[in-house]
């Protein structure tokens, strides 16, 4: 270790030595919890540690942690109220969106899909072919009857087939 190393070395441990108990003495009161005033003199002096240059020469030992410890507090404030807003706002936008379905709304969906699945394959493929395309691509029944290459009239049968179908089903 060279020299100019051991004397920080011995500074922080002094420091250390001399002032660690008082500062968390000093936070406990401040904070009221054990835990976060250990942890804010941890933190205020791995701060000190990281600051190594501003080490040298501090007349006063006490007022310099107490105002690093003072920073890290308002420092974890402001990340928790940064934090607080983030969860009340995540909180409101789900209270404004439907957010997810039940497992009973997702039960329901699944058989309703399950029974549809069971008619569409009972079907002829164009009354198949004519509900997926008006139904659930939302063409018209002029386009459907285009790509099967059949009247609209027979469009419109194969859908009161397949939703004719879908009735027997329900009962």
């Amino acid at each position: 270790m060279a020299a100019g190393e051991l004397v920080f070395h011995n500074e922080v441990h002094a420091l250390y030595s001399d002032h660690h108990g008082w500062l968390y003495g000093w936070l406990r009161r401040k904070l009221g919890c054990p835990h976060r005033a250990a942890d804010v003199a941890q933190n205020t002096f791995m701060r000190v540690l990281s600051a190594r240059d501003a080490l040298c020469g501090v007349e006063q030992p006490r007022a310099w942690l107490t105002t690093t410890a003072t920073r890290l507090i308002v420092d974890e404030e402001r990340r928790r109220r940064i934090e607080q807003a983030y969860l009340a706002e995540l909180a409101l936008w789900a209270q404004d969106s439907d957010g997810y379905p039940s497992p009973e709304q997702t039960l329901v969906a699944l058989q309703a899909l399950e029974q549809l699945s069971a008619v569409l394959q009972a079907v002829s493929t164009n009354a198949r072919l004519a509900f997926v395309r008006h139904y659930l691509d939302g063409e018209t029944h002029a386009t459907v009857a285009a790509e099967l290459g059949v009247s609209t009239k027979m469009v419109q049968k194969y859908l009161a087939q397949v939703l004719l179908q879908c009735r027997c089903v329900e009962q």
